[in-house]
């Protein structure tokens, strides 16, 4: 069976890189190793998410948080936030952590399935889901994301249109109050829902 980066426990050989990119308009070094998703530096979906991003405030949740891109972006940007990362894979846990020391952010980095290590409710909760993981898994993600939204949060997710991303607008309008399309870009579309129509 392949590995794939959603996998808990990678048991690839380790092979870390530094990786250097500028996100939100700041200077920012990560180290990335084998075994984790996009271990060549920031993917173009969580990109495009990031560049479409409102400013936040309060809490956000960044899910399925890989080796940190999102979450220490976001706290470079806006040091305010009280920022939660998650994410099933524990060697992009350990990668999250020393990629927030190293780049002077603060935020909270726990390891489980989806929401399974996540406590209360956020302002926002960004996501680049791991396709490759199926779509039941995917709209789980989509569904749970409701009991962690405060009444007015957001939830936002890149998806590259060929890979599902009208068929995940159709269901997550099903879901919430209201799913629209806030940015597109190289094939991504950036969805916004918010409103939880209940469970």
């Amino acid at each position: 069976m392949t590995e794939h980066y959603y996998t808990e426990n990678p048991n690839s050989a380790h092979e870390e890189r530094r990786v250097t990119l500028r996100a939100l308009g700041n200077e920012l070094a990560f180290v990335t190793d084998a075994g984790v998703f996009s271990r060549d530096g920031l993917d173009r979906g969580t990109e495009v998410l990031l560049e479409a991003l409102p400013a936040l405030s309060g809490r956000v949740l960044d899910l399925g948080c890989g080796w940190g891109a999102v979450g220490v972006a976001l706290g470079k940007k806006y040091p305010g936030l009280e920022i939660v990362m998650t994410d099933i894979n524990r060697r992009a846990v350990e990668l999250a952590r020393r990629n927030l020391a190293g780049n002077g952010v603060r935020a909270e980095v726990v390891q489980g399935d989806g929401f399974a290590a996540v406590e209360g409710e956020f302002d926002a909760i960004v996501t680049n889901p791991p396709i490759r993981a199926g779509k039941a898994v995917i709209y789980g993600l989509f569904s749970d994301a409701r009991r962690y939204l405060k009444p007015d949060g957001a939830l936002y997710i890149v998806i590259r249109k060929q890979q599902g991303a009208p068929s995940g607008l159709k269901y997550l309008r099903e879901i919430y109050a209201e799913a629209e399309v806030i940015d597109r870009g190289s094939g991504f579309h950036v969805i916004r829902a918010r409103g939880a129509k209940g469970e």
